[in-house]
């Protein structure tokens, strides 16, 4: 089955092309890359898939429903989550309720409810904190809980995103570059949580990384591209040996 479907996406600002007819499919479990030079294009991709960039041509199919033209918290609501480049946090909220946010659209009650904290409103809200709580314990957050976010190491924030990304209950979930800055002992605990989500949840993911080892490692499929022109689709070993893959990176095919 197909979680998702983008086919032929054009993509253009004042007449300088971003995205040149991109095509690709994610499946049920799938974790499938993306990867480019800087500006080849990948954010691009993401910001067309979530709704804040609306491409000249394609179509983009997710669960079976067309997104082109819907608004990111409607794409959202539908089941798509993202964690972002550059840290997308409250600095001033600590990590609960970074957490909390994350379980905004599942919310079905009024301010009047909320504000006399009874009946379906206290149900509701009690579910919200122990799905949370579930995502503090998965992702080992558990000592940060009630610290202000600002203050946390930058590795410990990038983790609290990609929870609050969870807290959505995401059908399908995109990871912009979340190893970037980060040390190896980082790198590599994202690795493992990466790895959780899917084996745990069972969730697709899209993987936007310039990081080739965990790219490599962690991939089904991989998609690469180049001034936002596709060069090639395969797995990770079939994109490793691509001429045109190795002289996007280098500059040559040997």
């Amino acid at each position: 089955m197909t979680v998702l479907s983008v086919r032929d996406v054009h993509l253009a600002f004042a007449g300088v092309k971003a995205i040149d007819g991109v095509s690709f499919d994610v499946g049920v479990g799938e974790l499938f890359a993306i990867i480019g030079p800087n500006g080849a294009g990948k954010t691009s991709i993401f910001n067309v898939l979530s709704g804040i960039y609306r491409p000249q041509s394609g179509t983009v199919t997710f669960l079976g429903e067309d997104l082109i033209g819907l608004k990111p918290h409607r794409i959202a609501a539908r089941g798509m989550a993202r964690t972002f480049q550059n840290v997308e946090l409250f600095a001033g909220l600590t990590v609960l309720d970074n957490l909390m946010l994350g379980r905004h659209q599942h919310t079905r009650y009024g301010p009047l409810a909320a504000m006399a904290w009874l009946g379906r409103a206290r149900r509701a809200e009690l579910a919200a904190r122990a799905a949370v709580e579930e995502i503090i314990d998965f992702l080992e957050l558990e000592q940060w809980r009630k610290q202000v976010v600002g203050l946390l190491p930058y590795g410990v924030q990038k983790r609290v995103e990609l929870g609050r990304a969870l807290a959505m209950e995401p059908k399908l979930l995109l990871l912009d570059e979340p190893v970037a800055g980060m040390n190896l002992e980082e790198t590599e605990d994202t690795a493992r949580y990466i790895l959780d989500i899917r084996q745990e949840l069972g969730l697709p993911m899209i993987l936007v990384e310039h990081d080739m080892g965990l790219v490599m490692d962690l991939a089904d499929r991989i998609l690469a591209v180049d001034f936002g022109v596709p060069l090639a689709t395969g797995a990770p070993e079939e994109i490793r040996r691509d001429p045109e893959v190795i002289r996007a990176y280098l500059g040559e095919a040997s």
